[in-house]
């Protein structure tokens, strides 16, 4: 990782961190990438505008531009960061985030938890099948584990007593790229899809085959060379420009 990366991975959750982990290695043999961490300890509340703040402190310290990265609930912080401070992002890249970007995993548990009349671990091993897709039930037992503990560092807007409907979206000042899976159950793809009334000519929507919500994980390298491409298209289009002005 780079300490004055160009881009940066958003990661809010410590046992989703692992998660990233393959795309970033990827994108690591090409671009200077670092991840940002934050997390919220148990008796903390949860609060998008200090994750904001605490970004913002860390990019100060950066001095320069930066592409963001976020995933679900990291997109959505990358969403209103790069609103709030459009002139410290060179793009921004959301992946498994839909028009309404306040739609993410956990809105999805919690609405689990209010339709049916089932303990958590019931909930969590359906939840886990429609993050990842697996049926083995040695992973599906691993993985409600990691969600269980996910649950409590989640930076969501969501809660069992407060439901957070919709973040509004607007045309952005910055580059824009948004990706989901075909199969993702959570935040489907006509959600995505919608983003295309919001899109610029530089702006880029693509559409992975599969993967669930977490493609990023199982499809890291057909994800990365599609970000690779997004980046490079801009640096493309800013030369041309330059050498347009020059001539």
């Amino acid at each position: 990782m780079y300490k004055n990366p160009d881009i940066l991975w958003l990661s809010t959750n410590p046992y989703l961190m692992r998660f990233n982990l393959p795309v970033i290695k990827y994108l690591s043999q090409y671009v200077s990438i670092g991840q940002w961490e934050y997390q919220l300890t148990e008796d903390e509340t949860t609060s998008l505008d200090l994750a904001i703040e605490f970004l913002n402190n860390y990019l100060e310290m950066v001095k320069k531009p930066v592409h963001l990265v976020g995933h679900s609930t990291c997109g959505l912080l990358g969403l209103q960061y790069a609103n709030k401070y459009p002139e410290k992002v060179k793009s921004l890249t959301l992946l498994g985030v839909g028009i309404n970007p306040a739609l993410d995993w956990v809105s999805y548990y919690y609405l689990l938890r209010n339709h049916f009349k089932c303990n958590q671990e019931a909930i969590l091993t359906h939840l886990a099948k429609y993050l990842f897709g697996y049926r083995n039930f040695y992973y599906q037992k691993s993985l409600v584990k990691i969600l269980k503990k996910a649950l409590i560092y989640s930076l969501s807007p969501h809660s069992l007593y407060r439901k957070c409907d919709y973040f509004s979206v607007e045309k952005t000042a910055y580059p824009l790229m948004v990706s989901g899976s075909n199969d993702d159950q959570v935040v489907f793809w006509s959600e995505i899809e919608k983003w295309k009334s919001y899109l610029k000519p530089e702006d880029y929507i693509w559409q992975c085959p599969n993967g669930e919500h977490f493609f990023h994980y199982f499809q890291a390298k057909l994800l990365g060379n599609q970000i690779l491409s997004f980046w490079s298209s801009l640096e493309h289009s800013v030369n041309y420009k330059l050498a347009m002005k020059n001539y």
